[in-house]
């Protein structure tokens, strides 16, 4: 009975990859330590990226070693005119670099993401031509980013690419430590603000992330890249296109249970089962 049950087991896991269903139109998972793709769907397709572009702007600002302490004015400049979207940073507020950062990258603010572009050196120009030199250099090549925000349907990459870009961000203790917060009170123009993580998984007692993203459009649907550590190892995981917050999560945690159930494999196969 104990021999059938642990056979049963195995096979189940085994064919737990093939079998699951995601509602996500495009995902893949990877063991960062190996480079091996675990779990895949639909990773090499084109598709727009939206917010999850952030995490460039976030790396190409941090490689310009900027300083991060200089105060910087939010300008008509950064507000929406493509997609009108909405922000809690009011024009003519004056914020450090640094908290445009963690605003841009912890509650995916569009204006603190856009600022951080116009300020780069030379100003965004120079900044478009620093994302195109560090996608060469990370070797995306199916990764198309026009502007800082996601907001445009040209910033377009593949799961794949982005599961290169998650590890290579995840270098950065910054972006690291600002995206695996729940939320922070922040000072914007004298009046103290709670700002939220995007992601409601961080901080989940249930998950240990080490890196976090998500991103939303029209056209790029509900999109999310974590770094998670499970089972004793560390994996990137990306999600693009769900129809909704609740489909992303829910498959998330579909792929956390498969990491945790597939880690087990290896020990399960070499059980001598008689």
């Amino acid at each position: 009975m104990i021999k059938s049950f642990l056979f049963a087991a195995l096979i189940t896991l085994t064919a737990s990859s093939s079998a699951m269903s995601l509602g996500s139109k495009h995902a893949i998972v990877i063991d960062e330590a190996t480079g091996k793709v675990l779990f895949e769907k639909n990773s090499s397709d084109i598709v727009p990226i939206a917010s999850l572009t952030k995490l460039m702007t976030a790396m190409v600002v941090l490689d310009a070693h900027l300083d991060m302490h200089e105060h910087i004015v939010i300008t008509e400049e950064d507000v929406d005119v493509l997609k009108f979207s909405s922000s809690r940073v009011p024009v003519g507020a004056v914020l450090s670099r640094n908290t445009l950062l963690e605003l841009a990258l912890m509650s995916s603010d569009n204006r603190a993401a856009h600022a951080l572009a116009r300020t780069y050196p030379g100003g965004i120009e120079y900044f478009k031509q620093a994302v195109r030199n560090k996608s060469h250099a990370l070797s995306l090549r199916r990764t198309n980013i026009e502007e800082p925000t996601g907001l445009s349907p040209f910033n377009t990459s593949t799961a794949s690419d982005l599961a290169k870009l998650a590890m290579a961000a995840s270098r950065y203790p910054e972006i690291e430590r600002i995206t695996t917060v729940s939320g922070d009170l922040i000072d914007v123009g004298g009046s103290a603000r709670h700002y939220h993580n995007t992601n409601k998984l961080v901080g989940d007692k249930n998950w240990t992330i080490s890196l976090s993203k998500t991103g939303y459009t029209q056209e790029a649907g509900r999109c999310i890249i974590m770094r998670v550590r499970t089972a004793g190892r560390d994996a990137i995981m990306v999600l693009l296109n769900a129809r909704a917050s609740v489909n992303r999560t829910a498959d998330a945690i579909n792929l956390h249970r498969f990491l945790m159930a597939e880690r087990q494999q290896p020990v399960m196969a070499g059980l001598n089962i008689k």
